[in-house]
């Protein structure tokens, strides 16, 4: 890729860039949020066209002008979010487009589940043809998208953040499949915030810092620090000390605690659990054991079934979300754009939600002033860095990592009692993630109780007093993070016993 430009609104999202990749070579690609990235894979797999460049493959100027040119020219890309149909076979998704018929009409489901069983088997991918997507795990999903892109014929595969919601096992897992990859003499291309799986995995690795290169580096001539000041022009926090907490005063008491999910089923199946004052608790745990729906519990979205929730032991088991703010809970969603923000709003009106209704904020008759919520919303801006061209700036205008620092910093102004974090970090970049794993743990030697649910293993061990393993609805284990390591809690999270 050769000069290759990209302007947005506003925004030059790739400055002019060079990029190469070899045959048989694993490449990695680093950046902060913003730094043009997804946007230059985009451009390579044909879903952006570039204002200005030219794209060569084995020496052939190709216009990538659609994924479907981009495939033909052996370039696949399995994105963040999957892009199966749940209600489909593996099999189905994996032919979908290229569908094994019979008289030219009728799929042939027997031997397209035969091809594709024996075309994972070749590529030691192996998955289930026959299996529903839906039943399958995060990481049987994430094998089936790139079994999908290979049996296109990709000879130029783009993983974009393939272990963000990967366990330990399931992350060895993929690294063997793309070495193996790389021994069948395919490219990869890895984009990645994980410093350490990129220097683990890769054979060169190339750093963008806003839409332009910073340098191309081989793994073996470059180190962690190395990367992380190539980045953000700085050294980066991996570990955060913390004040020894002295005494046991529990602030979140959580008994036997029942709820169903969508369907009715149920989620939580009598959790109980304990959250002190200036401590950590880390939860641990694979996506869909019931973690949304705990979140849910504790901060009044949902209905609890059985059981009972106390907060400074005050029974708060049916209290209002409303109510549970006023008592001192603060929540930062998985979600910022659907649950933390609302995205039309500006970053003003944002950092009062919730406090709209009560004083300074609102005059009689629930009439907003103005200059009270501007003066407040100043402070903020000013406390937490927040990078915004105005207070009036619609906040979907800004960064995933601006976004979260308003996030940040609407629920702990409110001097919590309880925080609640559920993926707090989730798609930000290393810089982005180093300041609110440090807020977090600022809130928590200041004397709050801080609940802290992640899929990140490396976030959990890092920030945690203990650590509680969820599996299907209860607590499976908890753990000393200095008395257990990467693989137990990998073990617990997939069901397994330890010894």
């Amino acid at each position: 890729m050769l000069g290759i430009t990209k302007t947005f609104p506003g925004v030059v999202a790739n400055d002019h860039l060079d990029f190469s990749a070899e045959k048989a070579e694993i490449h990695g690609l680093l950046g902060e949020n913003g730094a043009g990235k997804t946007v230059l894979m985009s451009i390579l797999y044909g879903l952006y066209r570039p204002d200005a460049g030219k794209i060569r493959v084995d020496g052939e100027e190709v216009h990538m002008d659609s994924p479907a040119t981009a495939i033909r020219h052996g370039i696949g890309m399995v994105h963040q979010h999957f892009m199966l149909v749940p209600s489909l076979t593996v099999a189905e998704n994996i032919v979908l487009g290229n569908e094994v018929t019979r008289s030219k009409v009728i799929l042939d489901t027997k031997r397209a589940s035969e091809e594709v069983r024996a075309f994972s088997e070749r590529c030691n991918l192996k998955v289930d043809p026959d299996a529903p997507v839906h039943v399958l795990t995060v990481g049987a999903q994430q094998r089936v998208e790139i079994i999908k892109a290979l049996y296109r014929g990709a000879e130029i595969l783009i993983l974009d953040e393939p272990t963000a919601i990967l366990i330990p096992q399931e992350v060895e897992e993929l690294m063997k499949a793309i070495r193996a990859l790389k021994a069948q003499g395919k490219t990869v291309i890895f984009i990645s915030h994980k410093l350490r799986e990129v220097l683990s995995i890769c054979d060169r690795i190339t750093v963008l810092k806003k839409g332009r290169l910073v340098g191309t580096v081989k793994t073996g001539e470059t180190s962690l620090p190395q990367l992380a000041t190539m980045m953000v022009d700085r050294q980066v926090l991996e570990t955060f000390d913390k004040k020894p907490v002295e005494g046991a005063v529990v602030v979140l008491r959580v008994e036997g605690v029942q709820v169903v999910n969508e369907r009715g089923l149920p989620a939580l199946k009598g959790i109980a659990f304990d959250v002190m004052a200036s401590e950590i608790l880390g939860i641990a745990g694979v996506e869909g054991n019931g973690q949304s729906e705990l979140v849910e519990a504790l901060t009044g979205l949902r209905r609890v079934k059985g059981g009972r929730i106390f907060l400074n032991q005050v029974d708060i088991t049916a209290a209002s979300p409303e109510q549970r703010i006023r008592l001192g809970v603060s929540h930062v969603p998985a979600d910022r754009n659907k649950e933390g923000l609302v995205p039309d709003f500006s970053v003003m009106e944002n950092l009062i939600l919730g406090s709209q209704g009560e004083e300074p904020f609102a005059k009689r008759h629930m009439i907003l002033d103005y200059g009270a919520a501007s003066s407040y919303a100043d402070g903020l801006i000013a406390d937490y860095s927040i990078s915004t061209p105005s207070k009036d700036t619609p906040v979907r205008n800004l960064s995933g990592g601006t976004q979260q620092r308003v996030v940040l910093a609407r629920e702990l102004s409110r001097h919590p009692k309880l925080i609640i974090a559920y993926q707090p970090t989730r798609g930000l970049d290393i810089g982005a993630t180093e300041y609110v794993r440090g807020k977090l743990v600022e809130m928590r030697d200041n004397g709050c109780a801080v609940l802290l649910i992640s899929a990140d293993l490396d976030e959990i061990r890092a920030l945690s007093d203990r650590i509680a393993v969820m599996f299907e609805g209860r607590i499976a284990a908890v753990r000393d993070p200095k008395e257990t390591n990467e693989e137990e809690l990998g073990l617990l999270m997939a069901g397994g016993k330890v010894d």
